[in-house]
Parts: C-alpha cells; sequence; structure tokens
C-alpha cells in the first residue's frame, strides 16, 4: 500500500475560525457542530497515527462486490452478509488494506471516514467524484471533514435538526433506527449544553467571498460544495437563479451553458478549467488606471496683445459602448485560449503528481482569468478602436 503512503498525509486539524466559517453555510454556530462531531468521532477526525478515523464494514463490503471477488472477501473473512456477524476489531485498517487488494474502489466505499465518519459510497453525495478523492482529501485535513458533513446534512435535508435543536430526529437520520440503543441523541443534546456554555470564535462572513472549486472538473448529477461554489459564481453573473443547494441539475445546467454561449467557449454542461479561466476572467473587477498629473502647470502662450492665446481643447473621446463590450470580449477570448489550453495540460495526465492537485488547478485558473481581464481590458480588437 505504499501508494497510499499508508492513510497518513497533512492531518492539519481544525482552526478555529473553520467551525463558524463552515457551519455559517446551513445556518449554524460552532455549538451545534461541536456537539454533533464529539458524539459521531469523539471530537477528532484522524487517529493516534495521524490517519482518518475510519471503520471497516465487512457487510457494505459483500454488497459492493461482484460474484467473484465476494467469494474470495467471504473465504478470507472479509465479507459477511449481515451488520454484526463478528466483533469488529480495534483497528480496521489492517482488515481494510487486505480488502483493496481484491477491490480497492469497493473496499473504500466500504468504510467510514473521519470526523463524521462519513461512508466512503456517499462520496458523490459529499462533492467527490471518486471514493479515493474523499479518502485523500481527509488525510490532508479535518476542514474536508467538516465540509462533508455540512455536504450530508444538506443532501439528507437533516440540516434543519441540527439548526433547530431536535436531536432525536438528527440521531434517527444520521445514525438509523438504532440511534436510541447508542443514545446518540442524548449525548449530542448534553455536547451541546457543554458548549454553549463556552464563548464562541469571533466571525464574520465577508460580503464578497466566494468559496473556492476544489475539483478539476463540474459536471451533470455532482453535488456538494465545487457544485455550490460555481452556482454562487453563475448567480454573481447574473445567469443562475435557482438555489445554492449544491446539486448540478437542470437548473445549474441552463445556467452553465448560458455563461459558456455568452463566454464564447464550448458549450458542454462541464466546467472544467476553460471554463473556470472564463469565470473568473468576468468576475475579475475592471483595473483603476490612474494618470500622473504635471508637478506645474505650463505656462499660457501670450499672444501680440499681451493676453493668453486661446488655442482649441483637445480631450480624448471617451470609450464607446462598443469598445467597451470588445475589451470583455477581449478577456473572454484571452481566457479561453488559456483555459482551453489548461485543459489539454490537465487531460494529457502529464503533470508531475505535485502539480496535479485541485488546489493547484484553481490556481492555475484563477491566474489565467486575472492575466485574461488584464490584457482583455488594455486591448481591444482593431474593428472595436475608433477609425
Amino acid at each position: 500500500m505504499s501508494d497510499w503512503n499508508s492513510f497518513r498525509g497533512a492531518a492539519r486539524r481544525l482552526d478555529d475560525i473553520d467551525l463558524p466559517r463552515i457551519g455559517h453555510r446551513i445556518g449554524v454556530g460552532e455549538d451545534e457542530l461541536h456537539a454533533f462531531m464529539d458524539v459521531e468521532a469523539a471530537g477528532s477526525g484522524f487517529d493516534r497515527q495521524g490517519r482518518p478515523k475510519m471503520l471497516f464494514e465487512p457487510h457494505v463490503f459483500y454488497r459492493n462486490l461482484t460474484p467473484a471477488k465476494r467469494t474470495k472477501a467471504v473465504k478470507a473473512g472479509l465479507a459477511y452478509t449481515r451488520w454484526g456477524e463478528k466483533p469488529y476489531p480495534s483497528d480496521s485498517y489492517p482488515r481494510l488494506v487486505e480488502a483493496m487488494a481484491i477491490d480497492e474502489t469497493a473496499a473504500l466505499k466500504a468504510a467510514s471516514w473521519g470526523l463524521g465518519q462519513i461512508l466512503g459510497g456517499n462520496f458523490a453525495m459529499v462533492g467527490y467524484e471518486t471514493p479515493q478523492d474523499m479518502v485523500w482529501a481527509f488525510m490532508e485535513d479535518e476542514e474536508h471533514h467538516l465540509e462533508a458533513i455540512v455536504d450530508f446534512l444538506i443532501d439528507a435535508k437533516l440540516d434543519d435538526h441540527l439548526r433547530n435543536h431536535r436531536w432525536e430526529d438528527l440521531a434517527r437520520g444520521y445514525n438509523g433506527p438504532g440511534y436510541a440503543k447508542h443514545n446518540y441523541h442524548g449525548r449530542m443534546a448534553a455536547a451541546y449544553a457543554k458548549w454553549a456554555r463556552i464563548p464562541d470564535t469571533p466571525w464574520a462572513p465577508a460580503v464578497d467571498a466566494l468559496p473556492p472549486i476544489t475539483v478539476k472538473m463540474v459536471s451533470p448529477g455532482m453535488r456538494g460544495a465545487p457544485v455550490r461554489a460555481l452556482q454562487m459564481r453563475l448567480q454573481r453573473l447574473g445567469h443562475y437563479a435557482g438555489a445554492i443547494d449544491g446539486i448540478f441539475g437542470p437548473i445549474t445546467d441552463a445556467a452553465l451553458r448560458s455563461f459558456q454561449r455568452a463566454a464564447g467557449i464550448m458549450v458542454d454542461s462541464y466546467a472544467g478549467p476553460q471554463t473556470f479561466a472564463a469565470i473568473e476572467a468576468a468576475l475579475a473587477p475592471e483595473p483603476i488606471i490612474v494618470k500622473e498629473e504635471a508637478a506645474m502647470p505650463a505656462p499660457a502662450p501670450i499672444g501680440h496683445n499681451g493676453g493668453p492665446t486661446l488655442e482649441p481643447q483637445i480631450s480624448r473621446p471617451m470609450p464607446s459602448p462598443v469598445e467597451q463590450s470588445a475589451k470583455a470580449v477581449g478577456a473572454g477570448k484571452w481566457a479561453a485560449l488559456g483555459g482551453a489550453l489548461w485543459t489539454v495540460v490537465v487531460a494529457a495526465d502529464i503533470l508531475p503528481g505535485q502539480f496535479a492537485s485541485a488546489e493547484f488547478n484553481v490556481a492555475v485558473t484563477t491566474l489565467i482569468g486575472a492575466v485574461a481581464a488584464m490584457v482583455g481590458a488594455y486591448r481591444a480588437p482593431k474593428n472595436a478602436e475608433p477609425g
């Protein structure tokens, strides 16, 4: 399992500001999120070895396998038909590693991960393209665990229970019908009462802040934070009028196509590097140009009668609407060109590992958009220049 580095990543813990910032998405504070996490993962997303907390579920693995692989897994004691047939070991990772040797994807989908014990099979529900992507993100930072919890609560329509402190309804929806046996609801209520007595971290959302898009592609059928971030951008640009729900359905699809059409790029319902660059270019503010004034005005010419000579005042005309529109189109074309080239690089999968992350992709597309906006602002197409 060398490719997975024994499931050890950066293992960064939550920052104090992460709880109010992420909780703001569903209208809750850090006390509610603390209560939820205390019960679901004992307040920590990583074990003593720096790995995401994980519980491998053999009965789920059984469901995920093809008949031939299922027979092999049952024989190895890694899969069985019903929950509770055998006791869980104190460390699930050795069983997970054995299961991954049979079917990596099925095994990762059969384990519960991190702060919220999100089942790997729910990867798409919380905004990831594959269970592998989800696990890699969970290895890096508890912030991703908390984002996934909030995405899950929204998708499962449980966020209202958390907002209104309906602990029994929340526990039933999140933990299933056996919640009362383990007193999940009572423990959440007690944890909330404890945290409510502790002062919160001061935080207020920035008015114009937009959450980052942390994946390489946002496509139809996806759910979660990346879709929500795309919806917010399309809304700000006037193309999206639906709910910011993180669901890439028909309304989001129509909005994305509308933007792609207006930006003059390929209309295909897929938001990748080319579309991201065009969006950033469209969102970039117009540069403010400050002209330097002469230190002292030149003296007025003296006429033959001793008075100043009156000369015609020459002023530059203000840019016409055609020129201004052309500059915007220029920015879009530069963004489309840069984004298209970057899309080819990403699709070719030729980048070294350290340059293939979602974060690096976001940085590059943001840079493309910013440069495109600057170039478009200063260089209008020739057919828009005053004749």
